[in-house]
């Protein structure tokens, strides 16, 4: 019998407020005829580590311990349209060294628990609407100013009513770390 695994990635994880302030501009900019992600979802991705088994998991957790980060503030001010697989983001004009570097690590510590690097550079943004096949909506938008001060461990769970992203851990960029 295969060893169970689950679908994980580390993200940051916005607070209730940032949470609606993006679920907000995601309408302005998309309207409401689109298939938006439901506000419970809306995160932005550090890094994939994709279905892995428990000794990965845990891998995972104790690579997280070393990283090492300062808090940064995260403007959302930005808006881009993907064609070829059909999302609608949300992103920063200008990422902040600290983004990259939070996410070059991680994504360091999946390679190093031995998972395949990521082919793909790190853009930072947040999905806002998927199957979106229009141009890029010429909305306007308040830019949305997001205090990263951790990051989290996720796991995406399939259910019959769609995907939820359910946080599993958080390590707080001071070092301290929670569990959810």
């Amino acid at each position: 019998m295969p060893e169970p695994t689950r679908r994980l990635f580390f993200a940051l994880w916005p607070d209730a407020a940032t949470r609606q302030a993006l679920d907000e501009a995601g309408r302005a900019l998309a309207g409401k005829r689109v298939r938006r992600v439901p506000p419970a979802n809306l995160h932005l991705t550090l890094a994939f580590a994709g279905s892995v088994s428990g000794a990965v998991q845990d891998c995972l957790e104790a690579a997280a311990e070393t990283v090492t980060a300062v808090p940064f503030e995260l403007t959302m001010d930005c808006a881009g349209h993907w064609p070829q697989s059909r999302i609608l983001w949300l992103g920063p004009a200008d990422t902040p060294p600290a983004l990259v570097d939070l996410a070059a690590s991680l994504r360091w510590e999946l390679v190093s628990c031995g998972l395949a690097a990521e082919p793909r550079a790190f853009q930072a943004h947040v999905t806002i609407a998927r199957r979106f096949s229009q141009p890029l909506p010429q909305g306007k938008f308040p830019p949305v100013v997001w205090s990263i001060g951790d990051f989290r461990l996720v796991e995406s769970v399939t259910a019959a009513r769609g995907v939820r992203y359910v946080p599993l851990r958080r390590w707080m960029l001071e070092g301290r770390d929670e569990t959810v």
